[in-house]
């Protein structure tokens, strides 16, 4: 059931009890988890956080805990399947959800005592009628028994043929009506899309009650840029929420610039501004950036001897001299900093890159840090799916939670330095998959698999970075290719998980189009797939279009796939 008040019939609910929060693994539930953590600790709420990254540690986590605790807050999960169904719950149990997935399951909508929904009413969510999915079920079996004896044989006759008609019309209406029925369910259940980020749907229930603070609002910019970053959105949502958050940030971060008002040197502000689309800029070397940033790279087609070349012309078009642009960029001379993003998009526009400039918020630490909100994406994703072992499973996440609060910069870049080295690793991986002809079309879809043995193949196991991997692959591949056909197709990915169990990773993204809806029916073909073919597949990701799968039966699903697909 959709929830039209958050703070009545959520906020007051759990507010006097214990609660057990259960956080998905990805930058936006995070920074929702984060606002909600900030609002537990001015109304001194009891809970308990435990983080899961797929359906399997959902259930566990909820058997652990179902005996201690009867209120269930989930951040990004269990919104597009049927919670019910999975989890078995007590009558007593509800459960909150906070989610961003699309489409929600139509059982979750429509069940009014245990599921309650904290989601963004103006989305287009297009749910289907109640009464389309869900009927009483009727007593087929009329009750003829009670008619009397004592009738004539002729008018027993006349009435046991119109029952007989009666049911027949009953039961040829029931098929008709499960026909309509999975047609609705199909078309509404077809696409996999993502809708407001959960971090602002949190920061609007805190702005009701009056608690936003500027961190909080920090965590809302972040949990969106997570959204862009990720391409989960497309381009007119991600411009209508910056405007929703930029009149929040106006808000909390106007001074007047006499004595009395003026900020202290160690405090914190937001700062809306056209910013460069270029990588982690700030913190690294220009050069390091316009090689690893995807836009560029593939605009300018880096893997290849020519767009090398391309790149010192782009670079000599804006007189910047290579001394320059390859040391750090906070050591550059002050005088080329100042007009530095005008140049750039000056000479961009001539070298075919239009969209290199994009609206974005910043944030400053006293005089000496600013970070830009895609950086504090990069560096806390790159934190969450470190792949050096330093003990349990949790410990990345609690450090990834940790590095966006604002007294722990040292993990904040430990973090950066994580996100150079997989952006790096990003950009080698797609060169070697390009120059090696390593993405094959195979009908209705793009094909490529990384093997055994390929650099950094490890950190591709993890889905943030395969996911990521796979939209700079299909930009760079789209630039690449002279297939008008290829460019318009979308593309599926596998990387080695597990060599000892022999299982792979793999993920289906939609095409790479201008017009984009960002919407994806990977999740549901690969349910179809594995069914029709029994391969043996894992659906474990909050992400239906992520799955994992037994090498050997690689091939037959992907036959399956096309077939199902042509």
């Amino acid at each position: 059931m959709f929830i039209s008040d958050c703070r009545r019939e959520f906020y007051d609910v759990i507010v006097s009890q214990r609660v057990l929060l259960l956080v998905a693994s990805d930058v936006d539930a995070l920074c929702a988890c984060k606002i909600l953590q900030a609002l537990f600790q001015c109304d001194h709420v009891q809970y308990t956080l435990v983080p899961v990254s797929g359906w399997q540690e959902l259930e566990t986590a909820f058997l652990e805990h179902k005996d201690q605790f009867k209120y269930f807050v989930l951040i990004n999960c269990g919104a597009n399947v049927d919670l019910l169904e999975i989890l078995q719950p007590e009558e007593d149990t509800l459960f909150f959800v906070c989610d961003s997935h699309r489409p929600i399951n139509v059982v979750n909508v429509y069940n009014d005592t245990q599921i309650k929904l904290l989601v963004k009413q103006d989305d287009d969510l297009d749910v289907p009628a109640y009464d389309d999915i869900f009927r009483d079920e009727e007593d087929e079996e009329e009750d003829s028994e009670n008619e009397s004896d004592a009738a004539e044989p002729s008018e027993k006759r006349r009435r046991f043929e119109e029952d007989v008609i009666e049911r027949t019309m009953k039961r040829r209406q029931r098929r008709e009506w499960e026909a309509r029925r999975r047609e609705i369910l199909f078309d509404y259940e077809q696409y996999e899309y993502h809708g407001t980020s959960s971090a602002m749907v949190m920061f609007d229930l805190a702005w009701i009650m009056s608690k936003d603070l500027n961190d909080m609002l920090w965590w809302a910019i972040v949990g969106l840029t997570d959204q862009w970053v990720q391409d989960k959105i497309t381009q007119m949502k991600y411009v209508t929420d910056i405007g929703i958050l930029q009149r929040h940030v106006s808000r909390h971060n106007h001074r007047n610039e006499d004595e009395e008002n003026s900020l202290s040197i160690d405090c914190m502000r937001i700062a809306f501004e056209y910013d460069l689309r270029l990588a982690l800029y700030q913190h690294w070397s220009l050069y390091e950036s316009l090689c690893n940033t995807s836009y560029t790279s593939a605009s300018l087609k880096l893997w290849s001897v020519q767009g090398q070349k391309r790149l010192q012309e782009f670079l000599a078009d804006m007189g910047l001299p290579l001394k320059q642009v390859k040391q750090k960029f906070n050591s550059m001379d002050m005088s080329l900093k100042e007009n530095l993003r005008e140049m750039i998009e000056e000479s961009a526009n001539k070298f075919g890159m239009k969209d290199l400039r994009v609206q974005t918020f910043s944030i400053h630490f006293g005089f000496k840090n600013k970070f830009s909100a895609s950086d504090i994406v990069y560096a806390t994703a790159s934190l969450m799916e470190n792949i050096e072992k330093e003990g349990p499973e949790t410990t990345n996440f609690i450090k990834a939670l940790d590095s966006l609060s604002r007294g722990n910069l040292d993990k904040l870049h430990q973090g950066l330095d994580l996100a150079k080295k997989q952006l790096r690793a990003i950009q080698q991986t797609v060169a070697s998959c390009i120059c090696t002809n390593l993405v094959i079309s195979q009908g209705p879809f793009l094909y490529c698999s990384l093997m055994e043995g390929t650099p950094d193949v490890k950190l591709f196991s993890k889905p943030v970075s395969l996911c990521l991997l796979s939209k700079y692959l299909l930009k760079s591949f789209v630039c690449s290719t002279k297939n008008k056909r290829c460019k318009l197709l979308p593309l599926i990915m596998a990387a080695p998980m597990d060599v000892e169990q022999g299982t792979v990773i793999m993920v289906g993204i939609p095409p790479e189009t201008e017009s984009s809806d960002k919407k994806n029916f990977f999740g549901r073909a690969f349910e179809k797939a594995a069914d029709s073919t029994n391969s043996r597949t894992l659906h474990n990701h909050f992400d239906m279009s992520i799955i994992e799968l037994k090498t050997e039966d690689r091939s037959k699903f992907l036959d399956a796939l096309i077939s199902l697909l042509s």
